[in-house]
């Protein structure tokens, strides 16, 4: 009965994604691509199942922390490969990638899991501390690797020196080291809510399901994240035939890549765990730019390629927008259906400045 999990659709389907993709079948054919995307959206609810599986295992905060870190860790590879080949756009790969998983996790996967959560509960309560934490960490970060490149002097545009990379890279860093060590040790109590009642006694996964979760996991955001970039092409067929700007390549691959996490939180919301929903996109964001930026940044200086990383004034204010909102919106302590339906018309106002700029 245990052994079942060897073959459920959670771990033929990546496999099977893998193999696929490995095999070089994308690209080939419209069929091909058809049947890739059915293969990632399949990999994006494996991803779901075994993160929900590893979290059930080590417990909170530990599951959110490890599905942030392995998508980041993915996405930063996938941003590297991109901006080594050269390819058109690659000097604001990175800093439009970032910014769009930035404004996708703070407006669309919290509006959303606002939304449904008021919607099904009316309100659902969290702890305020970890709001303040994730945001005070969140918006020293982004104001250094956004919107501080604009106004230095060393550089003209929105550039850093090598200099200043490094120091940015390494306050980063700090930064969200600093932030693991209150969130795993010291303020541990800031982001785990305390279940009143019946506490769920579901029997944890044993050790050998843990460890396939985990590594099908890695395997899953893998699929996602590279499947993404094999259908880069027809989305970008797709833009232009609508007549859309190419940055709006970027908002739906990272759309395609946020979501596992997304989904991780909606369900989260659903089941009145709004704290977890939290975790994921707060905790997302804060890796999204606290390590990809670093990593970014190192590999440009070892290899001597400029990159862009400072915002345009109209993204710098729907940024602000956005900070501000979720400031406010986290601040009490609770949510309501109003603050997930501004979140969500924040996103659709950075969505179609996007393709109406």
């Amino acid at each position: 009965m245990k052994k079942n999990h060897f073959y459920h659709w959670s771990t033929v389907v990546p496999l099977i994604a893998a193999a696929f993709y490995l095999a070089g079948f994308l690209g080939t054919s419209m069929l091909a691509d058809i049947l890739g995307s059915a293969l990632l959206f399949g990999s994006v609810f494996a991803a779901v199942h075994h993160a929900e599986v590893v979290a059930h295992k080590v417990g909170e905060p530990y599951g959110t922390i490890i599905l942030a870190i392995c998508i980041t860790i993915l996405e930063a590879g996938l941003i590297i490969s991109f901006m080594l080949s050269g390819g058109e756009g690659a000097m604001t790969y990175a800093r439009d990638t970032v910014f769009a998983a930035v404004m996708l996790i703070l407006n669309g996967i919290l509006g959303i899991c606002i939304w449904i959560g008021s919607v099904k509960y009316k309100e659902q309560f969290f702890l305020r501390s970890s709001a303040t934490t994730y945001l005070v960490s969140l918006i020293s970060i982004l104001v250094l690797t956004m919107i501080l490149p604009n106004y230095t002097l060393s550089a003209k545009g929105p550039f850093y020196t090598d200099p200043q990379l490094i120091f940015v890279s390494l306050a980063c860093v700090t930064i969200y080291a600093t932030f693991l060590m209150v969130q795993t040790v010291r303020h541990r109590n800031y982001f785990v809510v305390e279940e009143n009642g019946e506490l769920h006694e579901e029997e944890a996964p044993s050790n050998p399901k843990f460890f396939l979760s985990l590594g099908l996991l890695l395997i899953c955001l893998s699929v996602v994240i590279y499947m993404a970039k094999g259908l880069s092409p027809v989305i970008e067929d797709f833009v232009k035939t609508i007549g859309a700007p190419r940055a709006l390549v970027g908002v739906i691959i990272a759309m395609v890549v946020l979501l596992p996490e997304g989904l991780a939180a909606i369900r989260a919301a659903r089941n009145n765990q709004i704290q977890s929903s939290i975790n994921l996109g707060l905790g997302s964001a804060l890796a999204s730019v606290g390590l990809t930026i670093p990593a970014v940044s190192a590999v440009c200086i070892m290899y001597d390629i400029p990159f862009v990383l400072g915002l345009d004034l109209k993204s710098i204010i729907l940024l602000s927008l956005s900070v501000f909102t979720v400031m406010l919106s986290l601040s009490r302590g609770k949510t309501n259906i109003l603050y997930g339906t501004v979140l969500l018309v924040n996103l659709a106002a950075y969505i179609f400045t996007v393709v109406v700029p």
